[in-house]
């Protein structure tokens, strides 16, 4: 079992209140295959949306360029949503600022130095260049 299996079964199983405040399984439809691929995905709320943070080097996201429908298993129950990508760099910049404020810990791991609260510029935009947020309504 690799980690996003072992994550998708914490995400489905009773045991999923410590994860689902933040951690949540998505279904996507391929685009060209009509395959349906499931990931457990970190998310915040903000202004009405669900906002997922990953990497340009995956390749998943590129099925929901320009919008498409989305399967959900949030706080385990199954929600449908709408998803579109957000590649703009300056975008994904002031996004990231908002992304850090609700998930702090993130940082770190992404190497944006925190100094006085605030989140480091020059990190943020070196993060953003690698960094997309897929918007859900």
């Amino acid at each position: 079992m690799n980690g996003n299996d072992f994550m998708a079964w914490v995400l489905r199983s009773p045991l999923h209140g410590m994860l689902s405040n933040g951690m949540m399984l998505m279904t996507i439809t391929g685009r060209k295959t009509g395959k349906t691929y499931t990931t457990p995905v970190g998310y915040y709320e903000e202004g009405g949306y669900l906002w997922v943070i990953t990497s340009r080097e995956r390749t998943w996201w590129k099925n929901l360029q320009g919008g498409a429908k989305v399967d959900l298993l949030l706080k385990r129950k199954p929600v449908q949503g709408f998803a579109d990508t957000d590649l703009d760099e300056k975008s994904v910049e002031a996004r990231m600022v908002e992304y850090l404020r609700h998930v702090p810990q993130a940082a770190k791991p992404m190497k944006i130095r925190v100094e006085d609260g605030k989140p480091n510029q020059e990190d943020i935009a070196n993060t953003a260049k690698e960094r997309l947020f897929i918007k859900i309504s």
